[in-house]
């Protein structure tokens, strides 16, 4: 069988190809583009293709597979995948050779690959998650102008931001200032409804994300991304393999008798993290019967670590049990919930 290395960059890209026995049959570099890579490996129809996983991985991976190739999404993270590569001779080359050599060797781990209903809800919240942080520097900027002139609008929620500067007797001068971003603001507002109905009505049609919204402060956004995340919850064994996954576990450097534990590692989705964080403000702030075991335990840590360790610890146990939620098919119960011991290094 003829196995192919592809080293993958977003304009160029390094391929190997090789034999069952190792020999090398061609080296090139093409065009990040569909129709180049496909006439690079015209002649070699039916081959496996190892890349690892990276932004460009999975519409290659796609391409390439309607063209009729076995193709894997190596996992980057898998130090065998690259044999004895020396990080100070680290050329393109020898990685898209040391790729092709694992594929022939099955020296990889395959990279989990979104289902597509998936990715199409990812990409509906990156959307979403670029125009709230579009909104959110607006409204700094035009809050900043406003304090330099001695104005103060009254508290609200963002979306009201519009109209509360319109409340304000502004000089000409300042409203002609604020005037185009005023008009930006409203576009973005009205794009950001559209997407939270889009969403919405994903939300409703999706039991597992209804299941999970059973949790307090939990509401379809981060029920969403949550689900889009992890994709498929048989992947992962446990809790903490999904807080691991999603950043949330401390880090660690351990030797001997010596253990040291810092800051979250902040790998994985960090937009899921956000949701959680902020999910968790909301659970410490809400005054529903049913958290007050939670608001408990995170008031007993805080005491200890501070506040913002005791939220972040909150949205690493709400990672948990959301994961619980989803794992047993069981809608939320407070009866459930427990005190659990907290590693000392939680940032």
């Amino acid at each position: 069988m003829i196995h192919v290395g592809i080293d993958l960059h977003q304009k160029e890209s390094q391929i190997c190809v090789i034999d069952e026995r190792g020999e090398v049959l061609a080296e090139r570099r093409v065009a990040t583009r569909r129709d180049s890579l496909q006439q690079a490996l015209a002649a070699w129809a039916g081959a496996q293709v190892l890349v690892e996983a990276s932004n460009e991985s999975e519409w290659v991976a796609r391409h390439l597979e309607q063209c009729g190739y076995a193709v894997v999404v190596g996992d980057p993270n898998y130090t065998p995948m690259y044999g004895h590569r020396h990080k100070r001779y680290k050329t393109d080359r020898r990685d898209a050779a040391a790729l092709a050599g694992a594929s022939a060797q099955g020296l990889f781990r395959r990279a989990h690959r979104r289902s597509e209903e998936r990715r199409r809800v990812r990409a509906e919240l990156i959307t979403r998650d670029a125009l709230v942080r579009t909104r959110t520097r607006y409204i700094s900027v035009m809050r900043a102008r406003l304090r330099s002139e001695g104005w103060r609008l009254r508290s609200g929620e963002a979306e009201s931001f519009v109209p509360r500067v319109g409340e304000l007797a502004l000089a000409p001068e300042l409203r002609a200032q604020l005037q185009p971003l005023l008009r930006v603001l409203e576009h973005v507002n009205e794009e950001l409804a559209v997407a939270d109905r889009a969403l919405a009505r994903r939300a409703m049609v999706e039991p597992v994300v209804q299941r999970l919204r059973s949790v307090p402060q939990v509401g379809p956004i981060t029920a969403l991304a949550y689900v889009a995340a992890l994709d498929d919850v048989r992947r992962f064994h446990s809790a903490h393999q999904v807080e691991s996954y999603l950043g949330m576990v401390p880090r660690e450097r351990s030797s001997g008798e010596h253990q040291v534990r810092g800051r979250i590692t902040k790998t994985g989705d960090k937009h899921v993290r956000w949701l959680l964080v902020e999910a968790a403000w909301r659970l410490l702030r809400s005054r529903k019967a049913s958290v007050e075991p939670l608001q408990a335990w995170a008031t007993q840590l805080a005491t200890r670590r501070g506040r913002r360790v005791a939220v972040v610890a909150m949205a690493r146990r709400l990672a948990g049990i959301l994961y619980a939620m989803w794992r047993d098919g069981a809608d939320f119960d407070p009866r459930k919930l427990e005190r659990r011991h907290e590693p000392a290094g939680v940032r």
